[in-house]
């Protein structure tokens, strides 16, 4: 095993999570260990991350259904009640020539999340083959999810600031839609999967830990 493909496992160190610190490990000792600067219990590997990543990308993409289909938001003026889902608010602001805002709820509420989901899912499909097809690609495709994540919440800022400016008494009153809720678990969910899964496991497959 060459200095390249050797990992902290191979050499005895085990990385903490929590604070980063490298500690020496010792034989049959793995599970007891605890970080001696931040106390957290150290692992090879974060514990079962294919199982609970798997479970959160699922979770994820049932919710993302009812986030599309169900209203984001509920405007109503005049007496008159009209909801809008993702995309219809998205074909409006399109149609009204606000083709800008149009296009950030486009990509922060469809194209961000459905990006992320996928590009998880191909990561833990290529673990779990033990592909060792370009891990240096793969991990970079990782730190994509990561980076990205958070921007989904855009459309849920747009919605909370519009609740809360537009509440000129019985003239015009904009809720938060049912699909609001599960479009914020869908970000969440996303957000987590990527805490819990493992990059380290793709480089695994390159050089297996004994």
């Amino acid at each position: 095993m060459t200095a390249a493909t050797m990992t902290s496992a191979d050499a005895g160190l085990l990385g903490c999570h929590s604070c980063g610190l490298l500690t020496r490990a010792r034989s049959g000792q793995h599970a007891e260990l605890l970080c001696p600067r931040c106390g957290a219990a150290l692992h090879k590997r974060k514990p079962n991350s294919l199982a609970r990543t798997w479970a959160f990308v699922i979770a994820a993409f049932i919710c993302y259904i009812p986030a599309n289909l169900l209203p984001m938001t509920v405007v109503t003026s005049l007496g008159k009640a009209q909801s809008d889902t993702i995309m219809s608010g998205v074909i409006y602001f399109f149609q009204h020539g606000q083709w800008p805002i149009g296009l950030v709820i486009l990509i922060a509420s469809v194209v961000v999340p459905l990006t992320k989901l996928f590009i998880l899912i191909y990561l833990l499909i290529s673990v779990q083959r033990k592909s060792q097809w370009r891990p240096a690609e793969r991990t970079r495709l990782y730190r994509i999810t990561e980076a990205i994540g958070r921007w989904s919440m855009t459309d849920i800022y747009v919605v909370t600031i519009m609740v809360a400016l537009v509440h000129v008494g019985n003239l015009a009153i904009i809720e938060a839609g049912t699909g609001a809720i599960f479009f914020g678990a869908v970000v969440v969910l996303t957000i987590i999967a990527a805490m819990t899964f493992d990059p380290r496991e793709i480089w695994d497959n390159m050089a297996p830990i004994t």
